[in-house]
Parts: C-alpha cells; sequence; structure tokens
C-alpha cells in the first residue's frame, strides 16, 4: 500500500513538472507572438516604423531564447535535485588549475545556447564545483558545443578553418577566464545561488521547484536583455557602421561590440558572422566569440543569478580576453 502511494505521488510531481515546464514556455512565446502582432499593428497606427522594427527584433531574440533557456532550467534542477554532490568531487580534479580545462572541456556535452548556461552553472556551484571551474563551463558551453560548430560548418562551406579557429579561440578564452577567478576572483564580488527549494524535498519534488523558479527568474532577464538589444538596434543607424569595414582592427572591435548588443543566439550567430562579408574573417571570428560569451541578456541573466557585481567585472574581462583570442587565432588561422 505504502509503494502503491509513492508512485502515485511520484506520478503527480512528474506531471505537475511537465505541465511547468509547457505553461512556462507556451506562455513566454505567446506573449511574444502577441507583442509581435499587436506591436506592428500599433506602430503603423502611430505612423512609427521604428516601433515595428523594435518589436520584431525583440521578439525574435526572445522566441530564440525561450526554448534554450528551458532546456538549461530543466538541466539545472535535474542537476539539483537527481545528481548527488559526491558525483563532482570524483570527475573534477580537487586542483582548480586542473579543474578548470576538465570543467571548459565539458561544455562540448550541453546542445544549448548561452542562455541556458547560467542557470546549469549556477546549479554546479550549488552541487559544490567550484566557481571557477562552473564559470569555465558557463563560457564554453555555448561555443563550443556539436550544434554550434556544425552551423558554424554549414554557415561558412569549404572554409574549416573557421570551425577550427572558432573552437580553439572559444575554449581558450573559457580556460583563461577560469584560471583568472581562480587566481584573482574575490567571494565578495560573487554572490552564489541560493537553494530555493524546501532541504527535504528530494527527488521530483525537489525538480518541480527548481524548475519553475530557476525558468520564471531567468525568463524575467532574458526579456530585458532583449528589450536592450532591440532598442540598440533601432537607435544606432546601419550608416554609422559603415564607417568601421576600412580599418581591420577597428572593425574586429566593432563586430565585438555588435556581438554585445546584438543578443544573436550561439547557434544562430554564424549565419550573421558570415552575412558580414565586409569584414576582414578576423572580425567576424571575433563576432562569434564574443557573442556566446558576453552579450546584454547574458549580462542580465549573470547579474540576476550571480550579482550585479560579478556580472560587471566578468563580462568586462571576458570581452577583453574573447577579443585577444580572436585577434591571436584569426591571426594563426585566418
Amino acid at each position: 500500500m505504502q509503494n502503491q502511494r509513492t508512485v502515485v505521488d511520484g506520478l503527480r510531481v512528474a506531471v505537475r513538472a511537465l505541465v511547468y515546464a509547457v505553461l512556462g514556455g507556451t506562455a513566454l512565446l505567446a506573449i511574444a507572438t502577441v507583442a509581435s502582432v499587436l506591436g506592428p499593428m500599433l506602430a503603423l497606427d502611430l505612423y512609427t516604423p521604428p516601433v515595428a522594427a523594435w518589436w520584431t527584433v525583440f521578439t525574435a531574440i526572445a522566441v530564440q531564447g525561450v526554448p534554450f533557456l528551458l532546456l538549461g532550467t530543466v538541466v539545472s534542477a535535474a542537476i539539483g535535485a537527481f545528481v548527488p554532490e559526491e558525483v563532482f568531487s570524483r570527475l573534477l580534479p580537487r586542483n582548480q588549475a586542473l579543474a578548470v580545462p576538465v570543467a571548459g572541456a565539458a561544455g562540448v556535452v550541453l546542445p544549448g545556447c548561452e542562455c541556458a548556461s547560467v542557470p546549469v552553472a549556477g546549479s554546479l556551484m550549488r552541487r559544490g564545483v567550484a566557481p571557477a571551474a562552473a564559470l569555465a563551463f558557463l563560457l564554453s558551453a555555448p561555443a563550443v558545443n556539436p550544434v554550434v560548430l556544425v552551423a558554424t560548418s554549414v554557415a561558412f562551406p569549404g572554409q574549416p578553418k573557421m570551425v577550427l579557429a572558432r573552437l580553439v579561440a572559444s575554449l581558450a578564452t573559457a580556460v583563461l577566464m577560469g584560471w583568472l577567478w581562480a587566481r584573482f576572483g574575490r567571494d565578495e564580488w560573487l554572490r552564489p545561488p541560493r537553494r530555493h527549494t524546501d532541504p527535504a524535498a528530494t527527488g521530483l519534488r525537489a525538480f518541480t521547484a527548481g524548475l519553475q523558479h530557476d525558468f520564471l527568474h531567468a525568463g524575467g532577464f532574458l526579456v530585458l536583455g532583449a528589450a536592450a538589444a532591440a532598442t540598440f538596434n533601432i537607435v544606432v543607424p546601419r550608416s554609422v557602421l559603415d564607417l568601421f569595414t576600412g580599418s581591420p582592427w577597428m572593425s574586429v572591435l566593432l563586430l565585438a561590440l555588435l556581438a554585445v548588443v546584438l543578443c544573436v543566439c550561439s547557434e544562430a550567430d554564424a549565419f550573421v558572422a558570415a552575412s558580414l562579408s565586409g569584414f576582414s574573417p578576423t572580425a567576424r571570428l571575433a563576432f562569434m566569440v564574443v557573442g556566446p560569451m558576453v552579450d546584454l541578456k547574458l549580462i542580465a541573466l549573470q547579474a540576476g543569478t550571480f550579482g550585479r557585481s560579478f556580472a560587471l567585472r566578468f563580462s568586462s574581462v571576458t570581452w577583453v580576453v574573447a577579443v585577444a583570442s580572436s585577434v591571436l587565432v584569426g591571426w594563426w588561422l585566418l
């Protein structure tokens, strides 16, 4: 009798978790879709085409990010509910200097974008993983996973060196940032994500509570980042961007900055980079390396998860390291 009750309770929790995931994702997609329909209508009524363009960009970013954000929160909740802390202590070396490259290489296993990496990295920290290793994973996961590399090869047909350059520059940036945090990072800069579940809750109940909190919490910051990126697209005229294509160094810096504000999903940014044919290969490489690691929606997600102090410091240094890695690897391979 007791076993039957346990099975029934487990099924109820599983169904509830599925409902939360489906309804949450459907709600955000519905909001974005309704906004995309009503926004242009309102813009036309007010004779303001830029508003229609703003809604289009905002909706594209939000719709791109929601599925991968949902994937990340599911993985995060599953790690917190079902994976014992001892697993990570066994898989990762105790020495942080060695744990960082291992965690960076482990980013290959998560076929998602930067929206998914933040909640997963937070869950790893809650499970006892050293922040330096978790942050290396956070940066590498959206940049070196198989889906991104295949997309890059499709966007740049007949250019295997571009795929290799992206892999090397992205992985080097993630590992170097992990080492820099291990050496210079301070505890007061990082606000470790707290457990938002009942300590007594285990299994499916803990999974449901973690999924509900992480998805709603991170989803709000995704919307804020998408709004900021859409605003930039409308405010800055395209004619200003054309002034920088003639200088190799300025073009690298320009595309590195554009990657921050455009917030293109890491699984689609290669196609955007390929379309920027007026820029040098190194500049386009910088766009693909910086984007998955530093953009407005990712900064917003990091600020909400780890604190604003951390997000500003970590994102700034990551941008510099990513640009430097892109220039060096581009000079070497491209």
